[in-house]
């Protein structure tokens, strides 16, 4: 199971925007945003690295399950170019259309973009039951 967290530039696990969809675990070199999002974890942003270590997009679709979990309206527009946006090398996350079990856990605030956020709340609510623990 792969758990990812999605940046407000549409990365996922720090593939950052134009990386390849069959890319493998590597180093990548994070874009100044991402490294300004993450300055909060240290004490100024000359300690936040340049570089990571990352699964790459093709390791990462490998997983039997995906689950990516967001939250706030910072995130919105990540998220509906991930869901419902085309297939984009500029927006990473949008590789998870590609994945047969990916799972979207998200609050209202980072929905609020998504065209089409009343379809799946209806879908979500009534699944039939035989899907409800899947």
């Amino acid at each position: 199971m792969q758990i990812l967290g999605i940046g407000a530039n549409g990365h996922i696990g720090f593939n950052e925007p134009t990386s390849s969809f069959a890319s493998r675990t590597r180093i990548k070199t994070l874009a100044p945003a991402t490294r300004k999002a993450n300055a909060r974890f240290f004490d100024n942003l000359d300690q936040v690295p340049t570089h990571c270590m990352t699964q790459g997009l093709g390791t990462i679709l490998e997983a039997r399950n995906l689950v990516l979990v967001a939250q706030g309206e910072v995130k919105a527009a990540a998220i509906a170019g991930a869901v419902e946006g085309p297939l984009s090398s500029f927006v990473p996350g949008s590789a998870l259309q590609l994945h047969q079990h990916a799972t979207v856990v998200i609050d209202e605030a980072a929905a609020s973009q998504l065209a089409l956020r009343d379809y799946y709340r209806y879908t979500y609510d009534n699944k039939p039951d035989w899907q409800r623990d899947l």
